[in-house]
């Protein structure tokens, strides 16, 4: 037998009935297999780093047992198949490891400073030149000149 714990990641729109179900089945599983049930934290609804099936925020539960390794295989099968498991991650629980959830990371946006060896220019913004068009207008159509290539050089000059 192995100490492990499993981090759930649930879909946050999931009923709360829903989510402990999924919990109660990981927990009968584990007891199924000869494994002993030691907690189960839920942390709550917390940020994604990034989004996972269009969501930005999960809910996150922590697992915590003792199983046989084979035990553990089949309640991540079941998991990856279980609907409204957006991700789990089961390792190796390490002794007198703190098992309170991490503060949640403050979001700052981003400083906008000036590089420090340039100064600030109080310039007026280039006008750029008009371009012209290269479509012929409308009076160069009806007519042809009996030597279109002279005339084509010369406006290009």
């Amino acid at each position: 037998m192995n100490d492990y714990e499993i981090l759930l990641l649930l879909d946050p729109e999931l009923p709360d009935e829903r989510q402990n179900e999924i919990v109660s089945r990981t927990r009968e599983t584990i007891e199924k297999g000869g494994g002993t049930w030691a907690d189960h934290q839920p942390w709550g609804r917390r940020r994604l780093s990034y989004e996972i099936d269009h969501k930005t925020d999960a809910a996150y539960h922590l697992l915590t047992f003792d199983a046989a390794p084979e035990t553990l295989d089949e309640v991540s099968r079941v998991l990856r198949i279980t609907d409204g498991v957006m991700r789990h991650l089961a390792v190796r629980r390490v002794k007198g490891a703190s098992m309170r959830p991490p503060p949640e990371p403050v979001h700052e946006e981003p400083r906008r400073e000036e590089p420090p060896d340039e100064e600030p220019r109080d310039e007026e913004p280039r006008q750029e030149e008009p371009v012209a068009a290269a479509a012929p207008s409308s009076q160069d159509l009806g007519t042809q000149d009996s030597e279109p290539e002279e005339s084509a050089r010369e406006e290009r000059e």
